[in-house]
């Protein structure tokens, strides 16, 4: 009987571990959580306050069960060190554990602005329920929310809070929305059904925070060109760094996420790693239909069936109420045009290289509810990582 080792219980580790106990049911498990455990959908910590939702409220299966259905030991403690050497990982009470394979799905944390001042430890980021949480209690009684950060996770808690009652101030200093995903003209359509709904933009170059101070109450963020905005709360979303101060301290390669290949081993033999921490072959991709893909193939890996992870396309859902939007994104080196069809903000955007290949597009608004276009543009798009690139 061999071990496996998956460190992380998110939506990377416990996909792993549904899809690797389907080819290995008498193998032991064991799962490192550095939280309670239970399972839940990230995702969802976005878009829960239009719905009514508490943190307990997100949870899908409560550790207990999950440990019953995967037939795992699941442990609520820090990974203190990893032995590849040994094949060994030191938990925080001293204990090591011994594996066959070790699987790291440490996720991401939040990219947190150095801001001085005495109110920057009150600026909060959502990465988890225990941080939903702590939103939920420090928004009660409030009312003002200012969201440094105009991408993803800004835009949907921007559209979640609004939803949910509470006035809204956004700072985005790329100067549009969503400025990594989006053309110009799209980012334009989303601001202005943001700003229509009563979110308060606020789109300059100049918006970078550089103090937090308390109050009356609250915070004064202070910007680097000398302006201010006050607020209740601050929610910090300016976008995901991986973990990966323990794979460095277990000589990992790393770069900006844990390097890995298309079979997602690292440079560690019998270890691996997916998920928001894992760089595979230069790809950083923080999304769920990946580590999904990621899962499904590891887990064949890992039961004696090498399979490398292939990449079709793979769109992001963008989950603004206000104006729904699809989008997959282009290369940021791809030379081509942008086509735009339809009206108002039910828009179409085609991106055609040279060749006239379509790259990517974003549908908004009613566009964005055609599931049969989407689908019919997604199989024309080539694949991130095709199948007959990958090598053993």
């Amino acid at each position: 009987m061999q071990t496996l080792i998956i460190v992380g219980t998110g939506l990377a580790g416990y996909n792993l571990a549904r899809e690797w106990r389907k080819r290995a049911p008498q193998d032991r498990l064991i799962m490192i959580s550095r939280d309670a455990g239970h399972s839940y959908s990230k995702p969802l910590l976005s878009t829960a306050f239009a719905k009514g939702k508490d943190a307990e409220g997100l949870v899908m299966v409560r550790r207990e069960a999950m440990a019953e259905q995967l037939k795992a030991e699941i442990l609520s403690t820090e990974l203190r060190h990893i032995d590849t050497a040994a094949r060994q990982v030191e938990l925080a009470d001293g204990q090591r554990l011994t594996y066959d394979h070790l699987v790291l799905a440490l996720g991401a944390d939040p990219f947190r602005p150095p801001l001085a001042g005495d109110g920057a430890a009150a600026v909060l980021s959502v990465n988890d329920l225990e941080d939903y949480a702590r939103l939920r209690a420090t928004l009660q009684g409030r009312q003002k929310v200012l969201i440094l950060g105009g991408g993803l996770i800004g835009c949907e808690f921007a559209n979640d809070l609004l939803q949910g009652g509470f006035s809204v101030d956004l700072v985005e200093p790329a100067g549009r929305l969503l400025s990594s995903l989006l053309p110009a003209a799209a980012a334009q359509v989303l601001a202005q059904a943001l700003s229509d709904a009563g979110v308060r933009l606020h789109l300059h170059a100049e918006g970078w925070a550089v103090a937090a101070h308390r109050h009356e109450g609250g915070l004064r963020v202070e910007f680097r060109d000398g302006s201010h905005l006050d607020s209740d709360v601050v929610i910090s979303a300016i976008g995901l760094r991986p973990r990966i101060a323990l794979a460095q301290a277990a000589g990992l390669a790393c770069a900006r996420g844990i390097r890995v290949d298309r079979y997602l081993r690292t440079s560690a033999e019998h270890v691996y790693a997916l998920g928001d921490c894992a760089e595979v072959e230069g790809l950083l991709l923080p999304y769920v239909l990946p580590l999904m893909a990621q899962a499904r193939a590891l887990a064949q890996t890992l039961s004696a069936t090498p399979t490398p992870v292939q990449y079709a396309a793979m769109p992001v859902q963008v989950k603004t109420s206000v104006c729904p939007v699809v989008v997959a994104p282009v290369a940021a080196d791809s030379v081509g045009v942008w086509s735009v069809e339809g009206e108002g903000r039910d828009l179409r955007l085609l991106f055609h290289d040279t060749a006239g290949q379509l790259r990517g597009f974003v549908l908004l608004g009613q566009a964005a509810a055609q599931a049969a276009d989407k689908s019919a543009l997604q199989k024309q798009l080539p694949d991130l990582l095709p199948q007959e690139s990958a090598h053993a």
